[in-house]
């Protein structure tokens, strides 16, 4: 989208001055009561709480583009029980809903011809004023109106130097500084990036990958082989993982790992597959048809081949309606757009490192979807209609009508105060102190793509267990031990494992947990000279239950 169509044109020019860098690098440092890091949806609410509740706020976002999944082709919205998304998580929805009742929104159909299909619930709920369903650049203008309603000052494009970036005084940040040389002082810091950066260079405690079953005596964390909960797996297809069918001697297919995938509950370093949520159409006029890729290797597509072989036909299956004849397309299946196994050094890796990683992300997704359209080994009733399909021309313009985020499901968690475990998710176990509700299926996509031993190709590390109700997300999970860090707070990141990120992982979790870690920093700020830990929990509840949070379930009934 343009940019300044969202925005007054006096901020956007200040906006544009700041991502272009054209800003004295000498000067002092920017002083704010909190500083945010990272462009996600989570850092835009979380600034409106800080601002909504009177103090100064600065957003330094490594992204030019803000909302991160949100605006980013995630439109078919993991929701859950809608009850329980309450506060500003609600007034975006809401927001969303507004645009959709103008008219000149709906550009390539009618709104009465909208299926309405949303995830449990109708997209549209009128009587809520809410829609949950949406294409990314209504979701951009959304968080750019946050932005200029509240006259929040986003610095963008400023990464931060993870090396010696962050300056501390005993368990105190004292400032955070970018690549650029840009430095920011605050009483409180929030780190809202899905990677836990500011976290990791504050020297927090974290974990990355799957914890043992042991570790907190759970029952779905860890290595599961064989054991299948959705449909993304190669069951009993018996698909042979070598170049010639049958004979290992002719080496392995790509994608496929040498290693033994691990035993059982086993923990290990190996993280849910990233994809990109792709926002795909078939309407000519608003078509980008599907190109090569520079790089691009159908070898690496063979599997593929070999399972429509075995009558596999669910192509299709994850062809997500948004409005406006669009899709939020997401993987689906064994072999689709998760490029399993190749993130497992995201995390960790550099900033240059990453853009390797996601680049490789792309060409693989880019290179499927052409293979699909283009190649005759593809089933010519699954290559024609896939033919039909393309990139929105009115989406991610500036960026070849591509996503400009990808799907980090996972990467660094923090290992803070409270650790959300499966037990908490399910209701076995009660959670202290909470500070926002989630009630999506504890969900991990596959991790890993191995041999059996049987000598056939599987997938593993695919989970589903839905929780019979929602869930309390403990304040704990936002906080790091005092000990190693007093100002800051992680509503993204959160302390928890693998198997229960699986659930808190969804965007509007994430703008929930956002909006009282703001309401947090202001509070301390306000009652405890900003160390975050020491904040009383009783008046932190009525501040969240004032704004709107919703942190019991009177229903399961979705609203």
């Amino acid at each position: 989208m343009n940019p300044k169509k969202a925005i007054p044109s006096f901020l956007f020019l200040f906006f544009c001055i700041v991502s272009q860098g054209q800003i004295d690098k000498n000067a002092p440092a920017v002083e704010a009561d909190v500083v945010i890091y990272g462009g996600t949806s989570a850092a835009v609410i979380a600034a409106v709480q800080v601002k909504k509740m009177g103090k100064s706020v600065v957003v330094v976002s490594p992204d030019k583009h803000l909302g991160g999944l949100s605006s980013s082709g995630l439109g078919y919205t993991d929701t859950g029980n809608k009850s329980v998304i309450g506060g500003l998580a609600r007034t975006f929805y809401q927001k969303i809903y507004n645009y959709y009742q103008e008219p000149s929104t709906w550009k390539w159909q009618d709104q009465d011809s909208y299926g309405n299909i949303g995830q449990g619930t109708p997209a549209i709920d009128g009587t809520q004023r809410t829609m949950w369903i949406f294409e990314p650049h209504i979701a951009e203008k959304v968080f750019e109106d946050f932005v200029s309603e509240n006259q929040i000052t986003v610095y963008r494009d400023e990464y931060l130097n993870r090396e010696t970036g962050v300056k501390k005084t005993g368990n105190r940040i004292s400032s955070i500084t970018t690549e650029s040389g840009l430095s920011f002082k605050a009483k409180v810091f929030i780190d809202a990036t899905y990677e836990g950066d500011l976290m990791a260079s504050a020297g927090v405690s974290y974990t990355i990958g799957r914890e043992s079953c042991d570790t907190y005596k759970e029952q779905w964390n860890g290595v599961q082989p064989e054991v299948f909960h959705h449909s993304h797996h190669f069951g009993n297809l018996r698909i042979s993982p070598y170049n010639t069918p049958g004979d290992p001697e002719s080496g392995l297919l790509k994608g496929i790992s040498t290693e033994a995938p691990g035993a059982k509950c086993d923990g290990d370093h190996r993280i849910q597959a990233y994809c990109f949520r792709v926002c795909m159409t078939r309407v000519k006029e608003n078509r980008i048809p599907f190109e090569k890729p520079e790089g691009y290797d159908p070898e690496q597509y063979e599997l593929l081949v070999r399972l429509y072989g075995k009558g596999w036909d669910e192509t299709f299956n994850k062809f997500d309606p948004i409005p406006n004849l669009k899709t939020d397309t997401n993987n689906h299946g064994p072999f689709s757009t998760d490029y399993i196994g190749m993130n497992y050094e995201y995390p960790e890796a550099d900033y240059q490192k990453r853009r390797e990683i996601v680049k490789a992300h792309e060409t693989y997704q880019k290179g499927l979807f052409y293979f699909m359209a283009n190649d005759p080994r593809i089933p010519e009733e699954v290559r024609k209609e896939f033919g039909q399909w393309g990139l929105a021309k009115d989406e991610f313009a500036d960026n070849g009508h591509w996503p400009y985020q990808i799907y980090v499901r996972e990467a660094r968690r923090m290992i803070g105060r409270y650790v959300m475990t499966e037990h908490e998710i399910l209701g076995e176990k009660t959670v202290p102190d909470p500070v926002g509700m989630g009630s999506y299926t504890l969900d991990s996509h596959n991790v890993q793509r191995y041999i059996t031993s049987e000598g056939y190709v599987q997938n593993e590390g695919d989970i589903g267990v839905h929780p019979d109700n929602p869930y309390r997300i403990s304040l704990g999970s936002i906080l790091p031990e005092q000990k190693e860090c007093d100002n800051l707070v992680v509503p993204v990141a959160v302390s928890s494992s693998h198997i229960a990120f699986g659930s808190i992982r969804m965007e509007p979790v994430f703008m929930i947990l956002a909006q009282s870690a703001a309401t947090v920093a202001v509070m301390a700020i306000e009652q405890h000279k900003s160390v975050v830990q020491d904040l009383e929990y009783a008046s932190l509840r009525k501040q969240l239950e004032a704004d709107g949070q919703v942190l019991e379930s009177a229903s399961s009934q979705n609203h």
